[in-house]
Formats: C-alpha cells, sequence, structure tokens
C-alpha cells in the first residue's frame, strides 16, 4: 500500500504558473510509471502527464508544452511543473500509479486558474 500526497495547488492569474508535488509514503522506485491526473467540475479525471522509471514522459495534448512532469526516486516524489496556466487547467491535480490503483487515490490539490 502506498499512501500519496499530492501539495502547491494554489489560486493563479492566466499565465501564471505552478509546481505541484506528489510525496509517497514509501518507495516508488519499484513503480514503473507514475502519472499526473486531474478532475474539473462535472468533468471525469484525465491523464494529464506521465512519467517512467527511465524517465521518459508523455503528455494530453492540452498540456504539451506547458507542463513537466518528473520524477525524484530517492526522495520519493513526483512533481509537475505547469507554465502558461489557462483557465481550462482549473481542476483537482492527483497522482496515481499509471494506470491509476484505486487504494492509491489521495486527497489532491486544487488548481485555479483567474482569467
Amino acid at each position: 500500500q502506498v499512501q500519496l500526497v499530492e501539495s502547491g495547488g494554489d489560486l493563479v492569474q492566466s499565465g501564471g504558473s505552478l509546481r505541484l508535488s506528489c510525496a509517497a509514503s514509501r518507495i516508488i522506485s519499484s513503480i514503473y510509471t507514475m502519472g499526473w491526473y486531474r478532475q474539473a467540475p462535472g468533468k471525469q479525471r484525465e491523464l494529464v502527464a506521465s512519467v517512467t522509471m527511465g524517465g521518459n514522459t508523455n503528455y494530453a495534448n492540452s498540456v504539451k508544452g506547458r507542463f513537466t512532469i518528473s520524477r525524484d526516486n530517492a526522495k520519493n516524489t513526483v512533481y509537475l511543473q505547469m507554465n502558461s496556466l489557462k483557465p481550462e487547467d482549473t481542476a483537482v491535480y492527483y497522482c496515481n500509479n499509471h494506470p491509476p490503483i484505486t487504494n492509491y487515490w489521495g486527497q489532491g490539490t486544487q488548481v485555479t486558474v483567474s482569467s
């Protein structure tokens, strides 16, 4: 069992930046692929970005070129650097294994982008 705690969400203006962190309760080096997900009001949760153990990354088209996912296995932490934020990025952001494991969902962190 892994507990994941997301942090770093905030209210920012359009065009601003945020860095989200996901701290794991135990080593994540054995988790091959980690992902950041988000859920906007009234919408389904969607995968935003993923990173493999070796550092290979993938991004949703909507965030490509603006978001960067990274992981630090020594610190058991996964990051999401978000630049050029848009109002449509407003959502609760979560991290999880990819594909997600139900028991791993944390509380998420709220990101709100004002226009």
